[in-house]
Protein backbone atom coordinates (compact mmCIF):
# COMPACT_ATOMS: atom_id res chain seq x y z
CA UNK A 1 0.00 0.00 0.00
CA UNK A 2 1.41 3.38 -1.08
CA UNK A 3 0.42 6.85 -2.13
CA UNK A 4 0.23 5.95 -5.53
CA UNK A 5 -2.23 2.86 -4.96
CA UNK A 6 -4.25 5.34 -2.36
CA UNK A 7 -5.16 7.23 -5.49
CA UNK A 8 -5.94 4.78 -8.01
CA UNK A 9 -7.77 2.97 -5.70
CA UNK A 10 -10.11 5.96 -4.82
CA UNK A 11 -10.46 6.66 -8.36
CA UNK A 12 -11.01 2.97 -9.06
CA UNK A 13 -13.93 2.41 -6.19
CA UNK A 14 -15.79 5.55 -7.65
CA UNK A 15 -15.37 4.34 -11.29
CA UNK A 16 -16.63 0.59 -10.16
CA UNK A 17 -19.64 2.26 -8.00
CA UNK A 18 -20.83 3.95 -10.82
CA UNK A 19 -21.28 0.54 -13.37
CA UNK A 20 -24.44 -0.98 -13.50
CA UNK A 21 -23.10 -4.24 -13.97
CA UNK A 22 -21.33 -4.22 -11.02
CA UNK A 23 -23.34 -5.30 -8.16
CA UNK A 24 -20.89 -6.70 -5.81
CA UNK A 25 -17.35 -5.48 -5.49
CA UNK A 26 -15.19 -8.06 -4.27
CA UNK A 27 -11.48 -7.04 -3.03
CA UNK A 28 -8.39 -9.32 -2.73
CA UNK A 29 -4.62 -9.40 -3.45
CA UNK A 30 -2.61 -10.71 -6.50
CA UNK A 31 0.05 -13.27 -5.58
CA UNK A 32 0.25 -14.57 -1.94
CA UNK A 33 -1.00 -11.29 -0.45
CA UNK A 34 -3.88 -9.20 0.13
CA UNK A 35 -1.83 -6.57 0.96
CA UNK A 36 1.79 -6.40 3.22
CA UNK A 37 0.59 -3.48 4.66
CA UNK A 38 2.28 0.22 4.07
CA UNK A 39 5.33 0.64 1.46
CA UNK A 40 7.92 1.74 4.46
CA UNK A 41 10.00 3.07 2.09
CA UNK A 42 7.62 5.49 0.12
CA UNK A 43 5.58 5.96 3.09
CA UNK A 44 7.74 7.31 5.31
CA UNK A 45 11.08 7.44 4.34
CA UNK A 46 10.29 9.76 0.81
CA UNK A 47 7.04 11.05 2.39
CA UNK A 48 8.67 12.45 5.43
CA UNK A 49 11.29 13.85 3.79
CA UNK A 50 8.94 16.05 1.98
CA UNK A 51 6.77 19.39 3.12
CA UNK A 52 3.84 18.72 6.38
CA UNK A 53 1.14 19.76 3.49
CA UNK A 54 2.26 16.33 1.70
CA UNK A 55 1.64 14.40 4.64
CA UNK A 56 -1.65 15.53 5.48
CA UNK A 57 -2.61 15.09 1.94
CA UNK A 58 -1.09 10.89 2.17
CA UNK A 59 -3.27 10.80 4.78
CA UNK A 60 -6.10 12.52 3.14
CA UNK A 61 -5.79 9.94 0.34
CA UNK A 62 -5.34 6.67 2.43
CA UNK A 63 -8.54 7.71 4.50
CA UNK A 64 -10.67 8.68 1.54
CA UNK A 65 -10.89 4.82 0.20
CA UNK A 66 -9.87 2.55 2.72
CA UNK A 67 -12.07 3.70 5.30
CA UNK A 68 -14.84 6.59 3.86
CA UNK A 69 -15.35 5.22 0.55
CA UNK A 70 -15.38 0.96 1.49
CA UNK A 71 -17.63 1.85 4.98
CA UNK A 72 -20.72 3.78 3.26
CA UNK A 73 -20.29 2.02 -0.15
CA UNK A 74 -23.09 1.90 -2.07
CA UNK A 75 -23.02 -1.60 -3.48
CA UNK A 76 -22.08 -5.05 -1.02
CA UNK A 77 -18.52 -4.88 -0.32
CA UNK A 78 -16.51 -8.70 0.14
CA UNK A 79 -12.89 -8.67 1.40
CA UNK A 80 -11.60 -12.16 0.12
CA UNK A 81 -8.78 -12.56 1.72
CA UNK A 82 -6.07 -14.71 0.11
CA UNK A 83 -2.83 -14.61 1.84
CA UNK A 84 -0.76 -11.73 4.04
CA UNK A 85 -2.17 -9.29 5.73
CA UNK A 86 -0.77 -6.68 7.58
CA UNK A 87 -0.83 -3.55 9.18
CA UNK A 88 -2.53 -0.82 7.35
CA UNK A 89 -4.64 -3.73 5.40
CA UNK A 90 -7.11 -3.76 8.77
CA UNK A 91 -8.30 -0.72 7.66
CA UNK A 92 -9.75 -2.15 4.36
CA UNK A 93 -10.68 -5.67 5.70
CA UNK A 94 -12.72 -3.79 8.75
CA UNK A 95 -14.71 -1.53 6.24
CA UNK A 96 -15.96 -3.96 4.02
CA UNK A 97 -19.04 -5.39 5.20
CA UNK A 98 -18.21 -9.17 4.91
CA UNK A 99 -15.12 -10.52 4.47
CA UNK A 100 -13.97 -14.51 4.44
CA UNK A 101 -10.20 -15.28 4.11
CA UNK A 102 -8.35 -18.23 3.66
CA UNK A 103 -7.28 -20.52 6.51
CA UNK A 104 -3.84 -20.40 5.15
CA UNK A 105 -3.44 -16.18 5.54
CA UNK A 106 -1.59 -14.65 8.02
CA UNK A 107 -2.61 -11.62 9.65
CA UNK A 108 -0.05 -9.67 11.96
CA UNK A 109 0.04 -5.97 13.59
CA UNK A 110 3.92 -5.83 13.32
CA UNK A 111 3.82 -1.96 13.93
CA UNK A 112 5.35 -2.71 17.23
CA UNK A 113 8.08 -4.48 15.73
CA UNK A 114 9.35 -1.62 14.44
CA UNK A 115 9.07 0.94 16.26
CA UNK A 116 5.46 2.73 15.99
CA UNK A 117 1.77 2.22 16.75
CA UNK A 118 -1.00 1.03 14.12
CA UNK A 119 -1.53 3.67 11.70
CA UNK A 120 -4.39 5.14 10.08
CA UNK A 121 -7.95 4.00 11.39
CA UNK A 122 -6.63 0.40 12.49
CA UNK A 123 -6.92 0.71 16.21
CA UNK A 124 -10.18 2.13 15.51
CA UNK A 125 -11.01 -0.67 13.37
CA UNK A 126 -10.02 -3.17 15.74
CA UNK A 127 -11.99 -2.02 18.70
CA UNK A 128 -15.17 -2.21 16.25
CA UNK A 129 -14.73 -5.49 15.38
CA UNK A 130 -12.41 -7.74 17.73
CA UNK A 131 -12.82 -8.18 22.23
CA UNK A 132 -10.63 -5.64 23.82
CA UNK A 133 -7.80 -8.07 25.08
CA UNK A 134 -7.31 -9.54 21.79
CA UNK A 135 -6.72 -6.98 20.09
CA UNK A 136 -4.30 -5.49 22.70
CA UNK A 137 -2.78 -8.59 22.35
CA UNK A 138 -1.44 -8.19 18.80
CA UNK A 139 -1.57 -4.61 18.70
CA UNK A 140 1.18 -4.83 21.61
CA UNK A 141 2.79 -7.95 20.71
CA UNK A 142 3.33 -8.06 17.17
CA UNK A 143 2.69 -11.64 17.06
CA UNK A 144 1.01 -13.15 13.80
CA UNK A 145 -2.24 -15.29 13.48
CA UNK A 146 -3.87 -17.34 11.00
CA UNK A 147 -7.41 -17.47 8.86
CA UNK A 148 -9.03 -19.83 11.66
CA UNK A 149 -7.98 -17.61 14.77
CA UNK A 150 -9.22 -14.64 12.40
CA UNK A 151 -12.82 -16.11 12.66
CA UNK A 152 -12.70 -16.97 15.51
CA UNK A 153 -11.91 -13.29 16.75
CA UNK A 154 -14.55 -12.25 14.62
CA UNK A 155 -12.38 -10.44 12.31
CA UNK A 156 -13.86 -12.09 9.76
CA UNK A 157 -16.61 -13.83 9.04
CA UNK A 158 -15.52 -16.96 8.13
CA UNK A 159 -12.14 -18.68 7.20
CA UNK A 160 -11.97 -21.76 4.45
CA UNK A 161 -9.18 -23.62 2.96
CA UNK A 162 -7.16 -21.54 0.40
CA UNK A 163 -8.62 -23.97 -2.86
CA UNK A 164 -12.01 -23.17 -1.68
CA UNK A 165 -11.67 -19.15 -0.67
CA UNK A 166 -13.06 -18.25 -4.15
CA UNK A 167 -16.35 -20.52 -4.41
CA UNK A 168 -17.24 -19.50 -1.15
CA UNK A 169 -17.03 -15.91 -1.83
CA UNK A 170 -18.79 -16.07 -4.95
CA UNK A 171 -22.04 -18.01 -3.40
CA UNK A 172 -21.70 -15.08 -0.82
CA UNK A 173 -21.64 -12.74 -3.33
CA UNK A 174 -24.74 -14.61 -5.35
CA UNK A 175 -26.42 -14.46 -2.40
CA UNK A 176 -26.12 -10.74 -2.11
CA UNK A 177 -27.30 -10.16 -5.69
CA UNK A 178 -30.81 -12.04 -4.67
CA UNK A 179 -31.70 -9.23 -2.46
CA UNK A 180 -33.22 -6.14 -3.34
CA UNK A 181 -30.34 -3.62 -3.63
CA UNK A 182 -31.90 0.04 -2.44
CA UNK A 183 -33.26 -2.05 1.08
CA UNK A 184 -29.64 -3.81 1.05
CA UNK A 185 -28.00 -0.70 1.24
CA UNK A 186 -30.63 1.16 3.93
CA UNK A 187 -29.67 -1.92 6.01
CA UNK A 188 -26.08 -2.14 5.83
CA UNK A 189 -25.60 1.45 6.28
CA UNK A 190 -28.15 1.88 9.38
CA UNK A 191 -26.67 -0.90 11.24
CA UNK A 192 -22.84 0.93 10.55
CA UNK A 193 -24.30 4.49 11.54
CA UNK A 194 -26.36 3.65 14.27
CA UNK A 195 -23.32 1.76 16.10
CA UNK A 196 -22.29 5.88 16.76
CA UNK A 197 -25.82 6.98 17.92
CA UNK A 198 -27.52 7.13 21.05
CA UNK A 199 -31.05 5.42 21.52
CA UNK A 200 -32.89 8.12 21.16
CA UNK A 201 -30.89 9.09 18.07
CA UNK A 202 -31.26 5.71 16.36
CA UNK A 203 -34.59 5.64 16.82
CA UNK A 204 -35.70 8.40 14.47
CA UNK A 205 -32.37 7.59 11.83
CA UNK A 206 -33.35 3.91 11.75
CA UNK A 207 -37.52 5.07 11.04
CA UNK A 208 -35.97 7.18 8.77
CA UNK A 209 -34.56 4.35 6.86
CA UNK A 210 -37.06 2.11 7.33
CA UNK A 211 -39.49 4.70 5.38
CA UNK A 212 -36.72 5.94 2.73
CA UNK A 213 -36.78 1.62 1.70
CA UNK A 214 -40.29 3.07 0.58
CA UNK A 215 -38.88 5.19 -2.17
CA UNK A 216 -37.49 1.55 -3.62
CA UNK A 217 -38.05 1.53 -7.31
CA UNK A 218 -38.70 -2.31 -7.41
CA UNK A 219 -41.61 -1.75 -4.68
CA UNK A 220 -39.69 -4.78 -2.78
CA UNK A 221 -41.57 -4.56 0.79
CA UNK A 222 -45.08 -4.83 -1.47
CA UNK A 223 -43.74 -7.56 -3.55
CA UNK A 224 -42.22 -9.35 -0.22
CA UNK A 225 -45.67 -9.01 1.25
CA UNK A 226 -47.60 -10.49 -1.80
CA UNK A 227 -45.65 -13.41 -2.94
CA UNK A 228 -45.43 -14.49 1.79
CA UNK A 229 -49.23 -13.16 2.11
CA UNK A 230 -51.12 -13.79 -0.99
CA UNK A 231 -49.71 -16.33 -3.11
CA UNK A 232 -47.94 -18.31 -0.52
CA UNK A 233 -44.90 -18.84 -2.83
CA UNK A 234 -41.82 -17.82 -0.45
CA UNK A 235 -40.88 -18.28 3.32
CA UNK A 236 -39.21 -14.69 4.14
CA UNK A 237 -37.29 -16.82 7.00
CA UNK A 238 -35.46 -19.08 4.68
CA UNK A 239 -35.57 -17.40 1.04
CA UNK A 240 -35.51 -13.74 -0.15
CA UNK A 241 -38.60 -12.89 -2.33
CA UNK A 242 -38.48 -13.39 -6.11
CA UNK A 243 -37.46 -10.44 -7.64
Amino acid sequence: MSPTLNREMRDVLETVEQDADARVLVLTGEGSAWTAGMDLKEYFREVDAGPEILQERIRRDASEWQWKLLRFYSKPTIAMVNGWCFGGGFSPLVACDLAICADEATFGLSEINWGIPPGNLVSKAMADTVGHRESLYYIMTGKTFDGQKAAQMGLVNKSVPLAQLRDEVVLLAQDLLDKNPVVLRAAKNGFKRCRELTWEQNEDYLYAKLDQAELDPEHGRAQGLKQFLDDKSIKPGLQAYKR
